[in-house]
């Protein structure tokens, strides 16, 4: 049977409504990480844009309480970023990459992690207490020194403090060791990680999964072939497109509100083809050459420019003229976004 070609505006809507994106919905701050995989968070306002401007009536201290109680942590995640995951994915998730050759499989990661979760578990602890531990007690120094460091932590499960992830997080970094997570088998949780992924940012390819996790293809493949049956699309230039079944493919003509994304959003980050809502001639514009990822607002589903705050005011940056109802409809939503900033 010939599979069914989607067109970029069918793509742009799919995801769209996946990522609470054509309609707001009254939803937890944890409900909202865990719909989307995580959200990355190098900036600690990120996240909370990016809640804000996916339901209603969301607050900043209802995210900052569950930082407190650890019910949402941050953690290095997918392709090696910062994301704000739930505690109970926290552990599915890094089973999902253990089998993945990064800085935690390094052999120095593998002997120190042990000694850093007995240092961080006597209280938080900074990188430079932490380094000046592994060149006294292991003779490692620079490079080699602070890789495995990094390394070590994500292997000991010791996470950043909640304080860097608050609104006004704080600046110095504090290490803390969280409880050991559920074992999971690791294939067992590629699958239904690769399964979540489906379910938030699909359809989408192999190598759009590849982009958002940093996995190897062969264990992506070993894992897909366990969520099988799946649907099977193709784009408009054929390439194969994955999804899971009964998920929604919304009319390419409904309508798409503006919306204003953070720093670093995933649905500008999580497919190896961005041009389902990035148009690839703004491309270079808004994701520069060291990986920062400018603050954009999207009109009829694309992004349509970036976004600054100037003295409690947000300024915008159309890529192009706006008609007269599109400009108004920013208006109003950056009117909206200057009432949660400055709350």
């Amino acid at each position: 049977m010939t599979e069914r070609v989607l067109t970029l505006r069918e793509l742009n809507r799919a995801t769209l409504a996946r990522q609470l994106l054509l309609e707001r919905k009254r939803l937890s701050a944890a409900a909202v990480i865990e719909r989307l995989v995580g959200m990355q968070a190098q900036w600690p306002p990120a996240p909370y844009v990016g809640i804000w401007t996916r339901t209603t009536s969301f607050r900043r201290e209802t995210l900052e309480r569950a930082l407190e109680r650890a019910a949402v942590v941050k953690a290095t995640m997918m392709r090696q970023t910062l994301h704000l995951v739930t505690q109970r994915d926290y552990g599915l998730v890094r089973a999902a990459l253990s089998e993945t050759n990064h800085y935690d499989q390094m052999p120095d990661a593998v002997l120190l992690a042990p000694a850093v979760r007995e240092l961080a578990a006597a209280g938080p602890v900074t990188s430079a207490e932490a380094l000046e531990m592994i060149e006294r007690e292991h003779g490692l120094t620079g490079l080699r020194g602070r890789r495995a460091w990094r390394g070590a932590r994500v292997r000991a499960h010791v996470l950043h403090h909640h304080e860097t992830a608050l609104w006004d997080g704080r600046p110095e970094g504090r290490f803390v060791a969280i409880e050991e997570p559920e074992e999971h088998d690791p294939l067992e949780a590629r699958a239904e990680i690769l399964r979540r992924y489906l379910t938030a940012f699909g359809p989408a390819s192999r190598r759009d999964i590849v982009a958002w996790s940093r996995m190897h293809v062969p264990e992506i493949q070993r894992a897909l072939d366990r969520l099988e049956p799946l649907r099977r699309f193709r784009d408009e230039h054929g390439r194969e497109l994955l999804d899971v079944l009964r998920a929604p493919l919304p009319d390419p003509e409904s309508p798409a509100p503006v919306r204003f994304l953070p720093k670093w959003d995933n649905v500008l980050l999580a497919f190896a083809d961005r041009t389902r809502v990035l148009p690839e001639r703004y491309r270079k514009t808004v994701i520069g050459m060291n990986g920062d990822v400018a603050q954009t607002f999207l009109v009829d589903g694309f992004v349509g420019g970036m976004w600054r705050v100037e003295s409690g005011r947000i300024r915008i940056e159309p890529f192009a003229p706006l008609s007269r109802s599109a400009q108004s409809e920013v208006a109003e939503e950056a009117e909206r976004l200057e009432a949660f900033l400055s709350d």
